[in-house]
């Protein structure tokens, strides 16, 4: 069978090669057919931490912005699913430690308890790492940003819907999709951060400074 032939069929018989090859020339029948097919995984790891509806919600927008970011990155598309579980299990673990989080406070001195450092140390990374991104973006022109945000939240958006939104045709939004994401890593927020220790590490699962969540 062509490749043709094979990117002919319907979007619920491809292969996850096939899907990603689509999703990467901006076809958004691959996009939301990823989405769609692995959906029901990324609940299924959210569902083994307690989470609040909003956690919840934060996380599978981080794993799926993470995923678009970093799509053109996977050498093995059929290793999606692990690719997915790792990475929102990852997310899910750090959004409960965020959230049970409490930095107890000695009252005769004022001072933080020696043994929290290390989670301080943490968020305060964290914290860098969403003010970096929140400062990329703001670089962007207008039209890049808005599309990049509207296409992180789950469910995704149909090309039809982002155009009629957007106001912009639906044969360019993976285009400026992946120059925005393109320019996104040339901003002068993002190079700054990456320049210093703490920005040059990557997290579990390939999370980086491009996280929004």
């Amino acid at each position: 069978m062509s490749s043709r032939e094979q990117l002919g069929r319907p979007y619920g018989e491809r292969t996850a090669t096939q899907l990603v090859a689509g999703a990467l020339t901006g076809d958004e029948g691959s996009w939301s057919e990823i989405v769609g097919r692995h959906t029901n995984l990324v609940m299924s790891r959210v569902r083994q931490f307690r989470l609040t509806p909003q956690q919840a919600e934060d996380v599978a927008q981080t794993v799926w912005l993470n995923l678009l970011e970093h799509l053109g990155d996977l050498r093995e598309p059929e290793a999606l699913p692990g690719w997915i579980s790792t990475a929102t299990r990852h997310e899910c673990i750090r959004m409960s430690n965020l959230a049970r989080r409490s930095i107890p406070v000695d009252p005769t001195t004022g001072r933080l308890d020696a043994q929290d450092d290390a989670e301080l140390d943490d968020e305060l990374l964290r914290g860098e790492r969403h003010a970096a991104l929140r400062a990329a973006l703001a670089e962007l022109p207008a039209h890049q940003r808005d599309l990049l945000l509207l296409l992180s939240t789950d469910p995704a958006p149909s090309y039809q819907e982002v155009s009629a939104r957007l106001g912009i045709p639906v044969g360019s939004i993976g285009p400026t999709r992946q120059r925005g994401l393109a320019r996104l890593r040339q901003t002068e927020a993002i190079r700054t951060y990456l320049a210093t220790p703490s920005g040059a590490v990557l997290g579990e699962g390939g999370h980086d400074v491009l996280a929004l969540g």
